[in-house]
């Protein structure tokens, strides 16, 4: 623009972070009284087509927004809910993440979400924050088992739905996927294959699915009336040295293992490497499917879940509760399924 120009435009305003522009500047803008701004804004009638152009233009003008807050005093509701992740970065929340948001976006809701890290501490902060926001609802994959600090909120109507695993001492809706029968179908898989010396490398026995995968483990191996040995089960962090270091002590010496059915995809990637650097076959099931996995040499067989639907799920009861159903809490397990690619049909070693 020519400085002549310019300066007949007048000075640029000074922009002020923070002192967004309110009905009062719109108003006084556009020549017009407060109420006549709050029908335009509001969608009301009683407003004549060429004020209603003036305010509009003056909102575009002034970069005005409507502020909801005191629509959401009057009517009690945010059209906002909460998620509550393990990990953000795991991939297998992203679309369990994405599912919960698709379903908030149909019934006209934003969704703010937050990982907790697995520290019970973080998770509680977490949620307590989100509901000093107000959201309408919760969905939580808990950390803790104790989510007694809900009730108050919960009472006060914060509907909450726990996915992936259960709360700790409340009853409250949850939407599971069936870690027990995964488990003990990938185990069964391998036995079906031949393989009597298993290995089970799982995560932390404290987190519910954990302990439900080994718990699967054993019950296959029962079933077989096959021993298992104390040095074939260990459950841990999903930290890659402790996941080798725990698959090299299994596989060494004359009885190692010929298998392992890993708890999760985290443990099922390192055990793969591992694998990878031996001079002789070793069979591999993994729980949760994870991407690439079909074309590593060989494809890894999984036990796959769908976190998709998981998400889905546990939203649709969330808005089913906001939306005035006060049935006793529900409990909807999902069935897995066993997606054979080629490292869970490897013989044993001869």
């Amino acid at each position: 623009m020519p400085d002549t120009a310019r300066a007949a435009a007048g000075p640029t305003p000074e922009r002020r972070y923070g002192n967004r522009p309110t009905m009062k500047d719109v108003a006084a803008r556009a020549g017009v009284g407060l109420k006549t701004v709050s029908r335009v804004v509001n969608g009301e009638a009683g407003v004549s087509p060429d004020t209603e152009r003036r305010v509009q233009e003056s909102i575009t003008a002034l970069g005005f927004r409507r502020n909801d807050s005191a629509r959401i005093l009057r009517k009690g509701r945010t059209a906002s809910i909460g998620l509550v992740l393990e990990d953000l970065a795991d991939p297998f929340y992203a679309p369990l993440s994405r599912a919960v948001e698709e379903v908030a976006r149909a019934h006209g809701a934003l969704l703010i979400n937050g990982s907790s890290a697995e520290d019970p501490a973080r998770e509680q902060e977490l949620v307590l924050a989100l509901c000093a926001r107000r959201v309408d609802g919760l969905v939580i994959v808990p950390a803790s088992g104790d989510h007694r600090y809900l009730e108050p909120e919960i009472a006060a109507g914060v509907a909450t739905v726990f996915v992936d695993r259960p709360p700790g001492h409340i009853e409250a809706d949850q939407v599971l996927a069936d870690s027990f029968a995964g488990a003990r179908d990938g185990v069964a898989h391998l036995i079906a294959h031949g393989h009597r010396r298993i290995g089970f490398i799982g995560d932390r026995p404290g987190i519910h699915t954990a302990h439900e995968r080994q718990r699967g483990y054993l019950a296959a191996m029962e079933a077989a009336q096959l021993p298992v040995h104390d040095g074939w089960v260990a459950a841990g962090t999903t930290d890659p040295e402790r996941v080798r270091a725990d698959a090299e002590r299994m596989l060494s010496g004359p009885d190692g293992v010929t298998a392992f059915f890993a708890g999760n995809n985290r443990v099922t990637v390192t055990l793969v490497r591992v694998l990878a650097e031996l001079d002789r076959p070793v069979a591999l099931v993994g729980f949760d499917d994870f991407e690439l996995a079909d074309l590593l040499v060989p494809p890894v067989t999984v036990v796959a879940q769908d976190p998709a639907q998981l998400g889905r799920t546990a939203a649709g009861l969330l808005f089913r509760r906001l939306e005035g159903a006060n049935d006793p809490p529900r409990r909807m397990t999902h069935p897995t399924r066993l997606i054979a690619r080629g490292s869970g049909e490897l013989p044993p070693a001869t």
